[in-house]
């Protein structure tokens, strides 16, 4: 039996992202819950599952903890056996020349040797923090086609959106499929192009040490984006479906809500998602439970919950309780929220072990699309009749003194 040639997969999961403030206080973006049971690392997680990737690194930096509780030891992700694993790689201080990781250039740099060791054929870089579904066996099959020291999948974006990204453009040598890049823009203010780069970067391995080694000894500052990409010129594989940045809360809370609606977006069971139901306990929790009055509109309520007023298009985690009278509307609720009765949530996101009194108010009512998302960390109470505007920020952790009385709107507590 002829074996396939092996490719080593290496994410990049170990950044926080300061437009989602309080959500990654104490969490990389990656280990963001999403979608009601999962984590947003669960999605490049099994995309490699499915695309038959099975040598996984995790480059991990900022407050890993609950990244490496989650991941386990790979099994959810069918990464356990003999010739297969998930390995996750933290920075190293101490002998040699070893520090915390500079970029994400750098990080894959400092682990140099753990590619030498493996000695891939091919080496596929990806983000993970992006919400998307992709078979990595197509763009690696583009990128040997071509004989590419680099292939990089792009999606498009709008015009008035690339600044935000490096972006491409390409020649159309293989229309809808791919083709050369042409030129390379690393978050450029006045784009003329919009092929956005999607983190996944499919390298020939020497190529890449070369360019990662001239990186470290030149250059000042070690991104892939910034300093990498625009030394080489590539293939690009051109992508077609849904990714979700979801790199501010906006879009992170619109994300969410794609999972929604008679035709979502987002098809997490067309997808195949895999997650860690060990963690949180989520595969022990007891069936829903919804009492007599309750009402579930057009959301996703999961294992653990007790619903007894109404939710409406909203996704709510495991372990929450809705009291009689309840209202959450248009809002994300992470693990271990308790909404007292009479409590009305408009827009909101809620991070895990969150309390509610009774007859609190969070978040203006109106349309949706006029509101901004109110945003709250975990380990919060809010005492009774509390009254919180839309666009808040609420920090976690925090005394009573600061949460019980009026915050208005667009109002950040610390």
């Amino acid at each position: 039996m002829q074996l396939k040639p092996k490719t080593l997969a290496m994410i990049l999961a170990g950044g926080r992202v300061d437009e989602l403030n309080v959500l990654t206080c104490y969490r990389p973006k990656s280990a963001v819950p999403f979608g009601g049971f999962a984590r947003v690392i669960d999605f490049p997680l099994s995309n490699l599952m499915h695309s038959g990737l099975e040598q996984v690194a995790i480059l991990s930096q900022y407050r890993s903890f609950s990244l490496i509780n989650h991941i386990g030891i790979g099994a959810a992700w069918d990464m356990l056996g003999k010739n297969r694993g998930v390995s996750i790689l933290p920075p190293s201080t101490g002998y040699g020349n070893t520090s915390w990781y500079k970029g994400s250039a750098d990080a894959v740099f400092q682990n140099s040797d753990f590619i030498e060791y493996h000695a891939p054929q091919e080496v596929l870089i990806i983000s993970g923090d992006h919400i998307y579904n992709m078979d990595y066996q197509k763009i690696i099959d583009y990128h040997r086609s071509k004989n590419a020291d680099l292939t990089i999948g792009c999606v498009q974006v709008p015009m008035n959106k690339t600044h935000r990204f490096g972006v491409a453009d390409i020649n159309d040598e293989d229309g809808d499929i791919g083709g050369r890049i042409l030129q390379y823009k690393e978050k450029p203010s006045r784009p003329k192009f919009n092929w956005a780069s999607m983190t996944v970067f499919c390298f020939n391995p020497r190529v890449l040490l070369e360019v990662l080694t001239t990186n470290a000894r030149e250059d000042e500052s070690f991104e892939f984006g910034r300093d990498i990409i625009p030394r080489m010129m590539f293939e690009q594989r051109k992508f077609h479906d849904y990714w979700g940045y979801s790199r501010t809360i906006d879009e992170y809370w619109q994300t969410n809500m794609d999972l929604l609606g008679q035709t979502p977006k987002i098809d997490l069971e067309r997808w195949g998602l895999r997650t860690n139901l060990e963690h949180r306990d989520i595969r022990d929790s007891q069936p829903l439970k919804v009492g007599n009055e309750a009402t579930i509109q057009d959301s996703l309520v999961y294992n653990g919950c007790l619903i007894e007023g109404k939710v409406e298009r909203s996704i709510i985690f495991p372990g929450v309780h809705v009291k009689r009278g309840a209202h959450i509307k248009d809002s994300v609720l992470f693990f271990n929220n308790v909404v007292g009765q009479g409590t009305v949530l408009n827009k909101v996101i809620s991070d895990v072990n969150v309390t509610f009194g009774n007859n609190v108010n969070v978040g203006n009512p109106g349309p949706v699309n006029e509101k901004e998302v109110t945003v709250l960390g975990w380990n919060n109470f809010f005492p009774n009749e509390t009254v919180i505007g839309s666009d808040c920020t609420i920090y976690p952790q925090l005394s009573l003194d600061k949460l019980a009385r009026e915050i208005k709107s667009g109002e950040i507590v610390r």
